[in-house]
């Protein structure tokens, strides 16, 4: 336990003590709720509350009838908002938007988008976010290293709030040795105690600690959260060797917060139902989807009331179950996450596949594949970017270890290319697809 992190804690926890423990409440109750699960009764009101309140305050949704359900509100992407933003503006902001938060998401599925919050809704992102670290053993005041493409006037914080915060910005636009070698000498000179990151991120630093051998033992890092696209079981095995502990996985979005996250004593995502009501559709209508069965992940979320996020269709897909438990209790599990509907591959016979999958096939060609993605530009032709050690490459044996997957009659071209980059986002996918009949 570092002085920096006790230091911090205290400052907090006594400043909000003054104001009377509410963000501290909040975020107890949180923990306990993503833990204990929800009642009934709580889920009804607090749907009942948000769709109540859109109706007479936002312009958009004013035509929803008063005996409504949750189902008379339309489906929503970002494009959606983006198109109705002034209208999904609650009344007693309009004209207000800069005593606003805004909370931007890089547009990695190609839409740029910023969403208004209130500072009730801005409290509960940040208690979230300590509710989901606390979860896993995180201490209030930890430093810790986030791993990101930071952008100067968008995203980068301030030289106080990194300090206020404990909180190191990592850039992650460049991936190669040289800049690896820098960031771990950082992650030991700094002493940082929990790392935050993408799972390309943490899959690339820890194939180069691997690779190279590096000393971790004077390290401080006694977490290591993911976030983003699904962490890989070969990355999640070599953290585990490397350090001695297992990551969290978590997901959520930079528009609403963490979203589910796991837990020691669970393999599954655990979901926040204190936060958000959550709906899996079918991947190309707004009907359900069956029980066990991959679609469209769609939240509602419950306490942003500058601008309501009702059925906000997040672009990712996963498999999801709720279940009861013997007090009456619901607890929603995530048993798949896919990620990006256009980062969903499917086989020759129209099945969706795994990111795992493309994560973990070339892991019998370690050390001479760097980097490959498979891209799906028809229902039977795949495209394969290979960064690669050509001389030592079996080319038909890589594309033998997809074709395992993708089908026996799938078309596979290789193009060989020096880096595949990451996105804006911060994530350098491992899939994408271009096929137009999947992907409208």
């Amino acid at each position: 336990m570092q002085a920096g992190e006790v230091l911090r804690r205290v400052a907090f926890n006594t400043l909000d003590m003054i104001k009377g423990g509410k963000m501290n409440r909040i975020m107890e109750v949180n923990e306990s709720e993503i833990v204990r699960g929800i009642t009934p009764e709580y889920e009804e009101r607090r749907l009942r509350a948000i769709t109540d309140y859109a109706r007479y305050n936002c312009a958009f949704y004013k035509d929803i009838p008063e005996d409504h359900t949750l189902t008379d509100f339309p489906v929503m992407r970002k494009m959606d908002y983006n198109e109705h933003r002034q209208e999904i503006l609650a009344d007693e902001y309009q004209g207000k938007e800069d005593t606003l938060y805004q909370l931007n998401t890089s547009g990695s599925t190609g839409v740029p988008f910023t969403v208004y919050a209130d500072p009730e809704k801005m409290t509960r992102v940040l208690m979230n976010t300590m509710a989901v670290y606390e979860l896993n053993g995180f201490r209030m005041g930890m430093k810790r290293g986030e791993f990101r493409v930071w952008i100067e006037g968008k995203n980068v914080i301030t030289p106080w709030k990194s300090f206020k915060n404990n909180l190191q910005m990592i850039d992650i636009s460049n991936m190669g040795d040289d800049y690896l070698a820098t960031v771990c000498e950082r992650i030991r000179k700094e002493k940082m105690q929990c790392l935050v990151a993408y799972s390309s991120a943490l899959t690339a630093l820890t194939e180069y600690i691997k690779r190279e051998n590096v000393d971790v033992s004077r390290w401080k890092v006694e977490m290591i959260f993911s976030m983003g696209e699904a962490l890989p079981d070969s990355t999640y095995s070599l953290i585990e060797e490397i350090f001695g502990f297992t990551p969290v996985r978590s997901y959520g979005n930079n528009e609403n917060g963490f979203i589910a996250v796991s837990l020691p004593s669970d393999d599954r995502y655990v979901a926040d139902l204190y936060n958000f009501y959550v709906e899996i559709l079918k991947l190309d209508s707004d009907e359900p989807a069956a029980p066990g069965e991959v679609g469209r992940i769609v939240v509602t979320d419950y306490y942003n009331r500058a601008f309501p996020m009702i059925r906000y269709d997040t672009g990712d897909t996963g498999i999801y179950c709720t279940e009861i438990d013997k007090f009456g209790r619901k607890h929603g599990y995530f048993t798949e996450i896919y990620g990006r509907r256009g980062s969903l591959l499917y086989n020759t016979k129209g099945e969706p596949l795994s990111i795992h999958v493309f994560m973990n096939v070339l892991l019998k060609l370690e050390g001479v594949v760097h980097q490959s993605k498979c891209i799906q530009w028809e229902k039977k032709r795949y495209e394969l970017l290979v960064n690669a050690d050509r001389d030592n490459l079996d080319e038909e044996m890589l594309v033998g270890l997809y074709r395992r997957y993708l089908g026996e009659d799938a078309q596979i071209d290789v193009t060989y290319v020096d880096e595949i980059p990451v996105q804006a986002s911060g994530k350098r996918m491992v899939c994408e697809n271009r096929c137009p009949d999947y992907v409208k």
